[in-house]
């Protein structure tokens, strides 16, 4: 059974491959301004350092380089309501957090596994303007449990929270490895939305060691979303795993960890502040994770910011940042610490200041976070980090 499910994957990743060249082929034919298919990219470089406190004060360099196609399949083949994408990824060079020592990260592009990787290969089909359905290879984070006003501060702990970042095998379906999945959303009008998706609870793809996953055999991670957006954005999630997961704490009779069950919520808030302004738009937003507390380190967190766009009137790239996030540790995992003859706090904390603009095409990014208590650990002096990201876009 699980060759036939391993080779009906194999030839859906060779229909959607047949697809994008078909696509690559039809663009080669159409006009510029109406072609089937799209390629884009972008280049990340990070020098990122530990000015103070921390575990070690050193400069890091380390980079991500994405490329991304779209393939609109009614202008290539004639598939009505359906397009295809895929995502390209590559990251090398070093971990910063090696010397920070934060139990979230510093930097989103940063992984412990430097390859290239194909992070996502999906179609989609429309159903008029009201719904869709989306499978493949799928980043859970592009729409799940994100709020844009956050996008541009560099700590991870803003792209997702960390209490459902640090669950699975191989972490969830989010960089840098995404998971074979199947997404449904529903818009009936402007302002509301519902989704949930289905995902293989373990991640990997072309790349990793094993590549795809497609045995299923860790089962699902099932998430919905429901939510309102206008002026701003009102949305409640919940995740669960259909397999039980390991307790990190309690054992079984056969002295194995005993199984628990893997499960959360998060609410995310946003409100545009200014309205539709040209200059200075500003947006706050704010959410809050909570966890089952049983399966990970991490009982619950939660973020909040303001984010400016269009700071100066002259510069129409330039924008501003602020955020501030805490996560807080399960009770069984400072006791599972507290039996290592190690005391940690409840929380671990952070504020981060990033300003963004453009000289030309390329966008220069100079950001500084601050930790309390990086790993929870009171031992461990407070961190300031520092980062410049440079970036273009193609």
């Amino acid at each position: 059974m699980r060759q036939t499910t391993t080779n009906r994957s194999i030839n859906l990743v060779a229909v959607a491959a047949l697809a994008i060249a078909a696509g690559g082929f039809a663009a080669q034919s159409a006009r510029a301004d109406d072609r089937a298919f799209k390629l884009s990219g972008s280049y990340t470089a990070d020098l990122a350092g530990t000015v103070s406190g921390g575990l070690a004060k050193r400069g890091r360099v380390l980079d991500d380089l994405q490329v991304f196609g779209d393939l609109d399949l009614d202008k290539a083949v004639g598939w009505k309501g359906a397009s295809a994408h895929f995502e390209l990824l590559n990251n090398s060079g070093a971990m910063p957090n090696d010397d920070a020592g934060t139990l979230q990260g510093v930097d989103n592009i940063e992984v412990t596994r430097q390859r290239a990787r194909l992070f996502e290969a999906w179609v989609e089909q429309g159903f008029g303007d009201k719904a869709s359905i989306r499978a493949g290879l799928y980043d859970l984070n592009s729409e799940f449990y994100a709020n844009d006003s956050a996008g541009l501060l560099l700590a991870p702990a803003f792209g997702i929270g960390s209490e459902l970042a640090a669950t699975g095998p191989n972490g969830p379906s989010i960089f840098p490895s995404t998971a074979l999945a199947v997404r449904v959303r529903w818009t009936p009008n402007d302002h509301v939305y519902a989704q949930a998706a289905a995902l293989n609870a373990n991640a990997g793809v072309l790349g990793d060691p094993g590549g795809v996953k497609t045995s299923f055999d860790n089962g699902l991670l099932l998430i919905a979303e429901a939510g309102w957006q206008g002026r701003g954005k009102v949305a409640f999630g919940t995740w669960r795993y259909t397999d039980k997961q390991d307790d990190i704490r309690f054992l079984a009779p056969s002295g194995d960890p005993a199984p628990a069950t893997a499960q959360g919520a998060y609410v995310l808030l946003e409100r545009h502040l200014t309205g539709d302004v040209d200059v200075r738009k500003t947006t706050a937003f704010a959410r809050l994770g909570v966890s089952d507390g049983d399966t990970t380190a991490f009982r619950g967190g939660w973020q909040a910011g303001v984010l400016v766009e269009h700071v100066f009137e002259s510069r129409p790239d330039s924008a501003f940042s602020i955020g501030v996030n805490q996560v807080f540790l399960s009770g069984k995992y400072r006791d599972n610490a507290i039996d290592a003859g190690l005391g940690l706090r409840r929380s671990e904390s952070a504020i981060e200041v990033t300003y963004s603009d453009k000289i030309g095409p390329v966008t220069i990014q100079p950001d500084l976070q601050y930790v309390k208590d990086p790993g929870a650990d009171g031992g461990v002096g407070h961190a300031l980090v520092a980062i410049l990201r440079v970036g273009v876009e193609f």
